[in-house]
């Protein structure tokens, strides 16, 4: 996976803007600054079927049944802030979801550590054979 890809997709993204909630008297109620950044996943053309194929499986809950993963920014009163936002948003979303994870390699436990294990329980053995009355187990 290339930064060159992630940096592209501005173009394929595009931008909805509605107006915020909250608090904010007049100003929230006359101006659009709530942003969501809307982008295609499998009309996109910079990723190829393996990466939208894993993009589509880790971000399923994040995207809509039409394929699109939706970004929202309400953070600043600025519509530009909040476009630059949600953007920043949606690469780091796409980022973390085509990393693949490396596979666990088993390992053996240390012979010092078994022979650790083994000498612990023959002492708790040891340990309960003692507090017994019974004579026939020593």
């Amino acid at each position: 996976m290339t930064d060159y890809k992630i940096l592209g997709i501005e173009r394929e993204v595009y931008f909805k803007t509605t107006r915020s909630g909250g608090k904010g008297g007049q100003h929230v109620n006359k101006v659009e600054t709530k942003v969501e950044a809307w982008w295609s996943v499998t009309q996109s053309t910079l990723f190829d079927d393996n990466e939208k194929e894993r993009i589509l499986q880790k971000l399923a809950n994040k995207i809509n049944k039409d394929g699109f993963l939706i970004c929202t920014a309400s953070d600043t009163r600025s519509q530009l802030e909040n476009k630059l936002i949600a953007l920043k948003k949606l690469q780091v979303l796409i980022t973390h979801s085509l990393i693949i994870p490396k596979k666990r390699k088993a390992s053996k436990p240390t012979k010092a550590s078994v022979e650790k294990r083994l000498e612990s329980k023959k002492k708790q053995s040891a340990k309960k054979i003692n507090r017994s009355n019974n004579s026939d187990w020593k």
